[in-house]
């Protein structure tokens, strides 16, 4: 009997689930035909069909990274430093789905670091963030819950923050419990709230 339409989306979406499950465990490293052969018990040849080649392969992985991340359930945003605040706690691995997805995130630095062309995607990536973190910090200051500073400037200190606590998060997990991302990340937020002036040249957020 031939397969039909709904066999080949079915077979695609196991195909995409074994590929993330390699991911979640051996990161972009480890991805390889035979792995995801091994996961979703069948031939490498089957998977051919598939990806013709690695490349073929790491851009499937790639392309599944960000649609997985950006239909991720996101914190209610409220406004202000709440807003700031749900944002950021977005990013850190504080259940088993958001750790595996930092862990794709960051295993895949090195894949992208290896190329121009995926280095400056990234580079816009991190650059979209900081810019959707900085209205964020822009409508806080506008609510009087951030002192004056240069938004921009706060933003990037912020995101620098919580990826640098996203690894070492992945790397030690039993120091880095979610409640302790948790604590820190408000131990900071709180450094900003009670500043009397950031650094940086003052920009009027009105």
């Amino acid at each position: 009997m031939p397969r039909t339409k709904g066999d080949h989306e079915a077979r695609r979406r196991d195909v995409s689930e074994a590929v993330w499950r390699v991911l979640a465990a051996h990161g972009f490293g480890g991805l390889t035909l035979r792995a995801v052969a091994a996961e979703l018990d069948a031939t490498t040849g089957l998977l051919t069909h598939y990806f013709p080649a690695k490349r073929d392969l790491v851009a499937h992985a790639l392309d599944l990274l960000e649609r997985r991340t950006a239909a991720r359930p996101r914190r209610p945003a409220g406004k202000g430093m709440s807003a700031v605040r749900a944002a950021l706690l977005d990013v850190l691995p504080l259940t088993a789905e958001a750790t595996d997805s930092n862990r794709i995130w960051v295993s895949s630095w090195d894949t992208a670091l290896a190329a121009p062309a995926l280095s400056g995607d990234y580079a816009r990536k991190y650059a979209q963030s900081r810019d959707k973190l900085r209205d964020l910090v822009v409508a806080a200051q506008q609510l009087g819950e951030l002192p004056a500073g240069d938004p921009a400037r706060i933003a990037a200190g912020a995101q620098s923050f919580v990826l640098g606590l996203v690894v070492q998060a992945l790397f030690d997990p039993a120091a880095f419990p979610p409640h302790h991302q948790v604590e820190l990340l408000d131990d900071y937020l709180a450094t900003l709230t009670s500043s009397p002036s950031l650094s940086g040249d003052h920009v009027d957020p009105s």
